[in-house]
């Protein structure tokens, strides 16, 4: 799904107001660094919300309050630096404003990070001041009529213009216009590197320097000698000569996962810590360079192809840790391709940088998952940017002409419909948002609505109170998904099967309310848009599990149930000979009661 990271990122960033977020594409899906009156004014009004109430918090000024925030923040990728640099900019300014009570959205406005257009109505987040605005306005730059800052802003320069930030905007740049690894030495698509495109997007490389070594391809020679496909079986038994990996993965029917997506797809999360002053520490930005260079984004936790267990407690597993646990030859055989504001109509433009070669590799289940940009948009009339069916019917079928070119014989795909959007109105409006939970101020209608009037809104069509526009957004939402059900039933392709799954928000929410949950945290808290990573994981039906290909003679290896026999005379094996230093590189201690673990 689209959504305005350009905003939002500034608040983790702080006092970077300028900042059009390196973390997200612009909407036209060109990546660009520059700035639009409405994300700078939105993130002026988040930042100067938060400095406000860790002032209020700590009983401190706003200055001890600006010397907090940056504190707290990483000194990695000069985020204190840039902070403490702004704060001499734009703090002596922010200071007299908040000490004369002006609340955030006049303090931006005098500064000018909020500008209102000829004709246009006055954006603002919070309540209008009792007097007349163009009064308090009035008051607020005579507070400031001296200021310096003016002559900054007035420059167009943007915070990439900042020497010492110049080579982390380019290498964020480079991996969203390609959606390919920064760090790939031999160019096979896989990386050692985590992010910047790394092996938090697609299985980690265990050979950066030989492009004929990476996960998902077909053994070389039974990986007698080397781990071709890096899912760490390789060598031979000693005891009768057969390579691991043709004892352990022959028949077994290994594939990969591989996501085509937006930031849904790509699980999109700001922590609510990073806006809720209570709650801020200073371990509370410790994951801010990684998602940073992650796009705002946490593949490595997603319903798809995350690999870590979730920070939610949840009980589901990504669709790869599940073909993972099914068939330990899977091991790092994924690839998320999904992109910050993704669609049918854009993503010709990085489905390149999928990897998949049809003679030496695996296949692969492709899951289509273009959720909500399709119908989203931030203009003031968004029916008329929705995507039409006929549309998304030439999209979609050129999109799978091409994976009929690349994926290997055998695979599949499947095609997501669109979830029903109204959930997001019915079940947030009138809560608080994390801004306005400390002063009960901010409800996310009151959030919907800044954000439409200053035309970001990620998806106006249903973040907004009114209700004809929220039944025509999913009326097309529904049109959209009969029509990728009935391409289908009536498309066959010689490569790969094809299905499709609807996008069961009603049962899922169902099943959350069964387990003592509330649908409103199925949503991310942050944004207020996109689903979490609970919503994703148990949305995928169950009926699928059969693309997930057999079970392996020994599925986990080492966590295979405790009574297997099978599994336990493997696993005995395995530890008696010692092999996890040279072969197989699977570390099983020799009690074999309880289930192991596998030495990642």
């Amino acid at each position: 799904m689209k959504f305005p990271c350009r905003i939002l990122a500034v608040a983790p960033l702080f006092l970077l107001l300028l900042l059009d977020s390196s973390a997200s594409p612009a909407s036209d899906n060109q990546f660009s660094m520059g700035h639009s009156n409405g994300h700078r004014c939105a993130g002026c009004v988040v930042v100067v919300s938060v400095i406000t109430q860790l002032a209020q918090v700590h009983s401190s000024t706003v200055e001890a309050s600006m010397e907090r925030l940056c504190g707290y923040l990483p000194g990695k990728l000069f985020l204190k630096t840039t902070c403490y640099v702004l704060v001499h900019m734009f703090g002596a300014d922010i200071i007299k404003l908040l000490d004369a009570d002006m609340n955030a959205d006049m303090v931006c406005h005098t500064l000018e990070f909020c500008k209102q257009d000829t004709g246009q109505p006055q954006c603002h987040l919070y309540p209008l001041p009792k007097e007349v605005w163009k009064l308090t306005q009035e008051k607020a730059r005579h507070i400031v009529k001296k200021s310096t800052t003016m002559k900054y802003l007035q420059s167009g320069s943007d915070i990439c213009s900042l020497p010492f930030l110049a080579e982390i905007c380019q290498k964020i740049k480079l991996s969203i216009q390609t959606s390919m690894p920064f760090k790939d030495v031999d160019s096979d698509k896989y990386s050692v590197f985590p992010t910047l495109r790394g092996y938090h997007w697609r299985g980690r490389d265990c050979n950066d320097s030989d492009k004929n070594v990476y996960p998902g391809r077909r053994p070389d020679n039974w990986d007698v000698h080397r781990d071709s496909n890096c899912n760490g079986i390789w060598g031979v038994d000693p005891e009768d000569g057969i390579p691991y990996e043709k004892k352990f993965c022959e028949g077994s029917q290994p594939r990969g996962i591989i996501l085509l997506g937006d930031s849904a797809g790509a699980h999109f999360h700001i922590p609510p810590e990073w806006l809720t002053a209570s709650q801020m520490s200073l371990n509370s930005f410790s994951d801010l360079p990684t998602a940073l260079t992650d796009e705002l984004n946490w593949p490595q936790l997603s319903g798809a192809t995350g690999f870590l267990d979730s920070t939610s407690g949840m009980e589901e597993k990504s669709i790869y840790l599940r073909l993972r646990k099914r068939n330990r030859c899977n091991h790092r055989d994924y690839q998320n391709i999904s992109r910050n504001g993704a669609s049918s109509q854009n993503l010709k433009k990085f489905i390149e940088s999928l990897s998949r070669n049809q003679l030496l590799d695996h296949p692969a289940v492709v899951i289509y998952a273009m959720i909500g940009n399709d119908v989203c948009s931030s203009k003031a009339n968004p029916i008329q940017e929705m995507t039409t069916p006929e549309q998304l019917y030439s999209s979609v079928m050129e999109t799978l002409k091409h994976l009929n070119s690349h994926l290997p014989k055998g695979s599949h795909v499947v095609l997501y419909g669109l979830p029903n959007g109204t959930f997001l109105w019915d079940n947030l409006h009138d809560r608080y948002h994390p801004l306005g939970q400390l002063n009960k101020d901010v409800t996310y209608a009151q959030v919907f609505s800044f954000l439409s009037c200053l035309q970001i809104n990620p998806c106006h069509g249903w973040m907004s109170s009114n209700k004809t526009l929220r039944t025509l957004t999913s009326e097309r939402a529904q049109q959209l998904s009969s029509t990728l059900k009935k391409i289908s039933t009536r498309e066959k392709f010689t490569n790969f099967d094809l299905l499709y799954m609807d996008f069961a928000f009603k049962e899922v929410t169902e099943e959350w309310q069964r387990r003592g949950g509330q649908p409103w945290q199925l949503i991310e808290p942050v944004d207020g848009f996109h689903p979490n990573e609970i919503l994703f994981c148990t949305s995928w039906d169950q009926h699928f599990e059969d693309t997930f290909g057999r079970e392996g003679p020994c599925p986990s290896f080492c966590g295979c149930q405790q009574n297997s026999t099978p599994c336990a005379n493997k696993i005995q094996m395995l530890s008696s000979q010692k092999i996890a230093a040279n072969s197989c590189r699977v570390a099983c201690p020799m009690e074999i009661s309880h289930d192991c673990s596998l030495l990642l």
